[in-house]
């Protein structure tokens, strides 16, 4: 049994206050508000990030904090958490599970921890870099499919590429592909760290809805970059992220 390390354990522990505020707020028909960059938000976010930023601020008070809903502090400082309280908000106003908690601990820059929790859906993700990755408490690994012909690929929000001249390649890619499919949101990602994808692909993102999900992918065997082959950083928008085999063939197909 693998020992986690005291960051991950407050984030599991940060996780499972996230979903008792999550199960408490469901399908209650909430309010929302439309904020600055037309993404909605609701009162549920907000408490849920302040569940979690409590655990968090209470272990490790000298931590930087980058939320979603609550602000940012001491972003400068060694450790940085990284949460999304509700990551896929229309989904849950909408009343339908592909919704997540989305909670990463960066340590100079660097990626550490990582947990991903669905509790409507009924899945939580985790890991820790250089240690190991698990689903529901098993652990994953990504799959050792190597040919684009083999491959199954989901797509996120792609709006982006869609406007420039990478969706002429990526067009190629979809035609070689074995399977294309949009699973979205968390999913896609929960399902390339348990080998049943081989990779994802998105142009419209935040770093606050992968970061945790990176850590997952990797610690599970995968590559995760943005569309042109670059580590993630705080201003990252966009992904590929594929089983380790695979990334570098699609890395180069689509650019």
């Amino acid at each position: 049994m693998t020992t986690h390390s005291p960051f991950l354990v407050t984030a599991l522990d940060a996780a499972r206050a996230a979903a008792d505020v999550i199960r408490r707020y469901y399908q209650r028909n909430l309010e929302v508000v439309i904020k600055a960059d037309k993404s909605p938000v609701t009162q549920a976010d907000i408490d849920t990030e302040k569940a979690i930023r409590a655990i968090i601020g209470a272990r490790f008070p000298e931590h930087g904090f980058y939320g979603e809903e609550t602000g940012q502090s001491a972003l400068d400082a060694d450790y940085l958490w990284l949460v999304d309280p509700i990551d896929g908000t229309k989904a849950f106003v909408r009343e339908y599970p592909f919704f997540s908690t989305q909670i990463a601990l960066m340590h100079r820059g660097e990626l550490i921890v990582g947990v991903s929790s669905a509790p409507i859906y009924g899945e939580l993700a985790y890991a820790q870099a250089g240690v190991g990755a698990w689903l529901n408490d098993k652990p994953i690994r990504v799959s050792d499919i190597d040919s684009i012909e083999a491959a199954a690929i989901s797509a996120g929000n792609l709006k982006t590429l869609a406007k420039s001249t990478g969706w002429a390649r990526y067009g190629q890619l979809v035609a070689r592909v074995s399977r294309i499919r949009g699973y979205g949101d968390f999913l896609h990602y929960h399902l390339l760290a348990a080998g049943k994808l081989e990779a994802v692909i998105e142009s419209d993102v935040n770093i606050l809805d992968i970061a945790a999900l990176a850590v997952i992918v990797e610690a599970a065997g995968g590559k995760f970059t943005d569309l042109n082959g670059k580590p993630l950083g705080l201003e990252t928008t966009s992904v590929l992220a594929a089983n380790s085999r695979m990334h570098s063939t699609l890395l180069r197909e689509l650019s």
